[in-house]
């Protein structure tokens, strides 16, 4: 296992259910591929410094996750195709 950070920014026009929803589903792809969430700090509705779909904010979340290397590309797959979630960011820790 793997020590990763994965910092997300969420379109800022879902609710708070939809917005738990989507944070579900991330948790859920990574412990069916075998990994752990360790820590989730959500960092609420800030402002981006572009305009990404149309979008000036954005809902941004970091997670601390342990996963499996080879489990890594197939999270970042599901999260391109996620509607939900408009940028993310994988990388590695120590």
């Amino acid at each position: 296992m793997r020590k990763y950070e994965l910092v997300c920014i969420v379109q800022p026009d879902l609710d708070e259910t939809a917005f738990n929803g989507v944070l579900e589903k991330v948790k859920g792809w990574i412990s069916d591929s075998g990994g752990s969430v360790d820590k989730v700090d959500i960092w609420g509705r800030r402002r981006m410094s572009y305009t990404i779909r149309k979008q000036k904010e954005g809902q941004y979340v970091l997670m601390n996750i342990s996963l499996n290397p080879t489990a890594a590309s197939e999270l970042e797959r599901n999260l391109r195709f996620n509607e939900a979630v408009m940028r993310h960011m994988l990388s590695a820790v120590g």
